[in-house]
């Protein structure tokens, strides 16, 4: 009865806002997000790798544990790969046929270009001409995969860079990841898409060659239509505005995507939500606000990370419940309200519009939501009862 009441009093709220509830829950019946492969996977710091028990050992319990995920949560029907991490004993019609057979498909192809020995100075940006053809090429099997897969996003990293002044020429560095790119950016199908992700740090400490989202958009401008900038949350210096950089990317129709995490001071690959949770409603605002207020912006939106501590599958449902949480908040600002305060440019009112939406209890709506859609109403309180946990225990031992 409780929950009854809480929603009665949010459906109260909205229409307050001029807000149509029943728009809201369709918005957040269609929302899709993609979980990684890599997620499910034992994974470590730079100090030592931490198993779990249960870990997926490979991609066919890659995606058991991501289809897992798709049925108690309903929106993550896709699952990211990693080219040399997933396709290394099996191949990659095992891995479609095994998704299709879960329930799931095959989503963004991620290429491999930092384990490798002939990687020490880079990949495609590399100095060594062997290291940079090796890197090609592997691209290039990466668009492969794609097709036999049906994937429409090969999603593009690089720990190319220096670690010290001199160590190479920067402008050169620069040419050679611009004529790779553009090269992977010729072998796409039209349907297809290359995201370009950046960061500013790490494992190049002195200068990395696509450090920024202003660097990243000039490589997928030089390659042309095909290219767009993936937003990786964890990858921006302390400070930085990154709702501000997304608003620009999408005016610009350059946002390719997102990999959703979080961060305390670098790349740390946290819970979404879990350091800073108002900033990341600010970020879904931008992107509710570019479809209009009643949708999301139409861009793959992936979670891209890889918990030691935490239960991997129980991390992976509470990402996903946060990043539902935050969208459901972004549908219930009042825009109209927010858009008079601009106009008057009243400062206070207009934070008060944008914190009245932050605060909004969306919990009872979504658990209203996942009943609607045949789920239990709190995805985590249902994997821990399913026995899922212990089953993989014993059966991975």
């Amino acid at each position: 009865m409780a929950e009854k009441d809480a929603l009665k009093v949010l459906e109260s709220t909205l229409a307050g806002r001029g807000i149509d509830i029943k728009a809201v829950k369709e918005a957040l019946k269609g929302q899709a997000i993609e979980t990684p492969s890599w997620a499910y996977a034992n994974s470590g710091t730079r100090f030592h790798t931490f198993g779990q028990a249960g870990a997926a050992r490979n991609i066919l319990e890659k995606l058991e544990d991501a289809s897992c995920v798709h049925k108690l949560t309903g929106v993550c029907p896709t699952v990211a790969v990693h080219v040399l991490w997933d396709f290394v004993d099996k191949t990659v019609a095992e891995a479609k046929a095994c998704a299709e057979s879960l329930g799931v498909k095959i989503g963004a192809i991620n290429p491999t270009l930092f384990e490798q020995s002939e990687y020490k100075f880079g990949s495609i940006g590399s100095p060594d001409a062997r290291a940079r053809q090796k890197a090609l090429d592997h691209l290039l099997y990466s668009v492969d995969i794609m097709r036999e897969c049906d994937s429409k996003f090969l999603s593009i990293w690089l720990a190319d860079g220096t670690n010290y002044p001199g160590q190479d020429d920067l402008r050169q560095r620069k040419h050679r990841v611009a004529e790779n790119l553009q090269k992977v950016h010729g072998a796409l199908d039209d349907d297809m898409q290359m995201l370009v992700e950046y960061k500013f740090f790490e494992p190049a400490f002195y200068s990395t060659d696509i450090g920024d989202w202003g660097m990243a958009y000039l490589f997928c401008k030089k390659c042309g239509p095909k290219a767009k900038v993936l937003v990786d949350l964890g990858h921006h210096p302390l400070g930085t505005n990154i709702e501000q950089i997304v608003a620009l990317l999408i005016d610009e129709d350059m946002l390719g995507g997102f990999h959703f995490n979080s961060k305390k001071y670098a790349d740390d690959d946290l819970t979404v939500a879990s350091v800073q949770p108002y900033e990341f409603f600010l970020i879904f605002n931008e992107l509710v606000a570019a479809a209009g207020g009643g949708s999301a912006y139409d861009v793959p939106y992936m979670i891209d990370q890889s918990h030691n501590l935490k239960g991997k599958i129980e991390a992976m449902i509470q990402s996903v419940m946060n990043i539902q949480e935050t969208y459901a908040k972004a549908l219930c600002l009042d825009r109209k309200a927010l858009a008079a305060a601009q106009q008057k440019m009243d400062i206070i009112a207009a934070e008060s519009v944008m914190k009245d939406a932050f605060f909004t209890d969306v919990r009872p709506l979504l658990g209203a939501v996942r009943e609607e859609m045949g789920l239990a109403p709190d995805p985590l309180a249902a994997y821990r009862e399913s026995g899922y946990q212990g089953k993989i225990e014993k059966s991975r031992s």
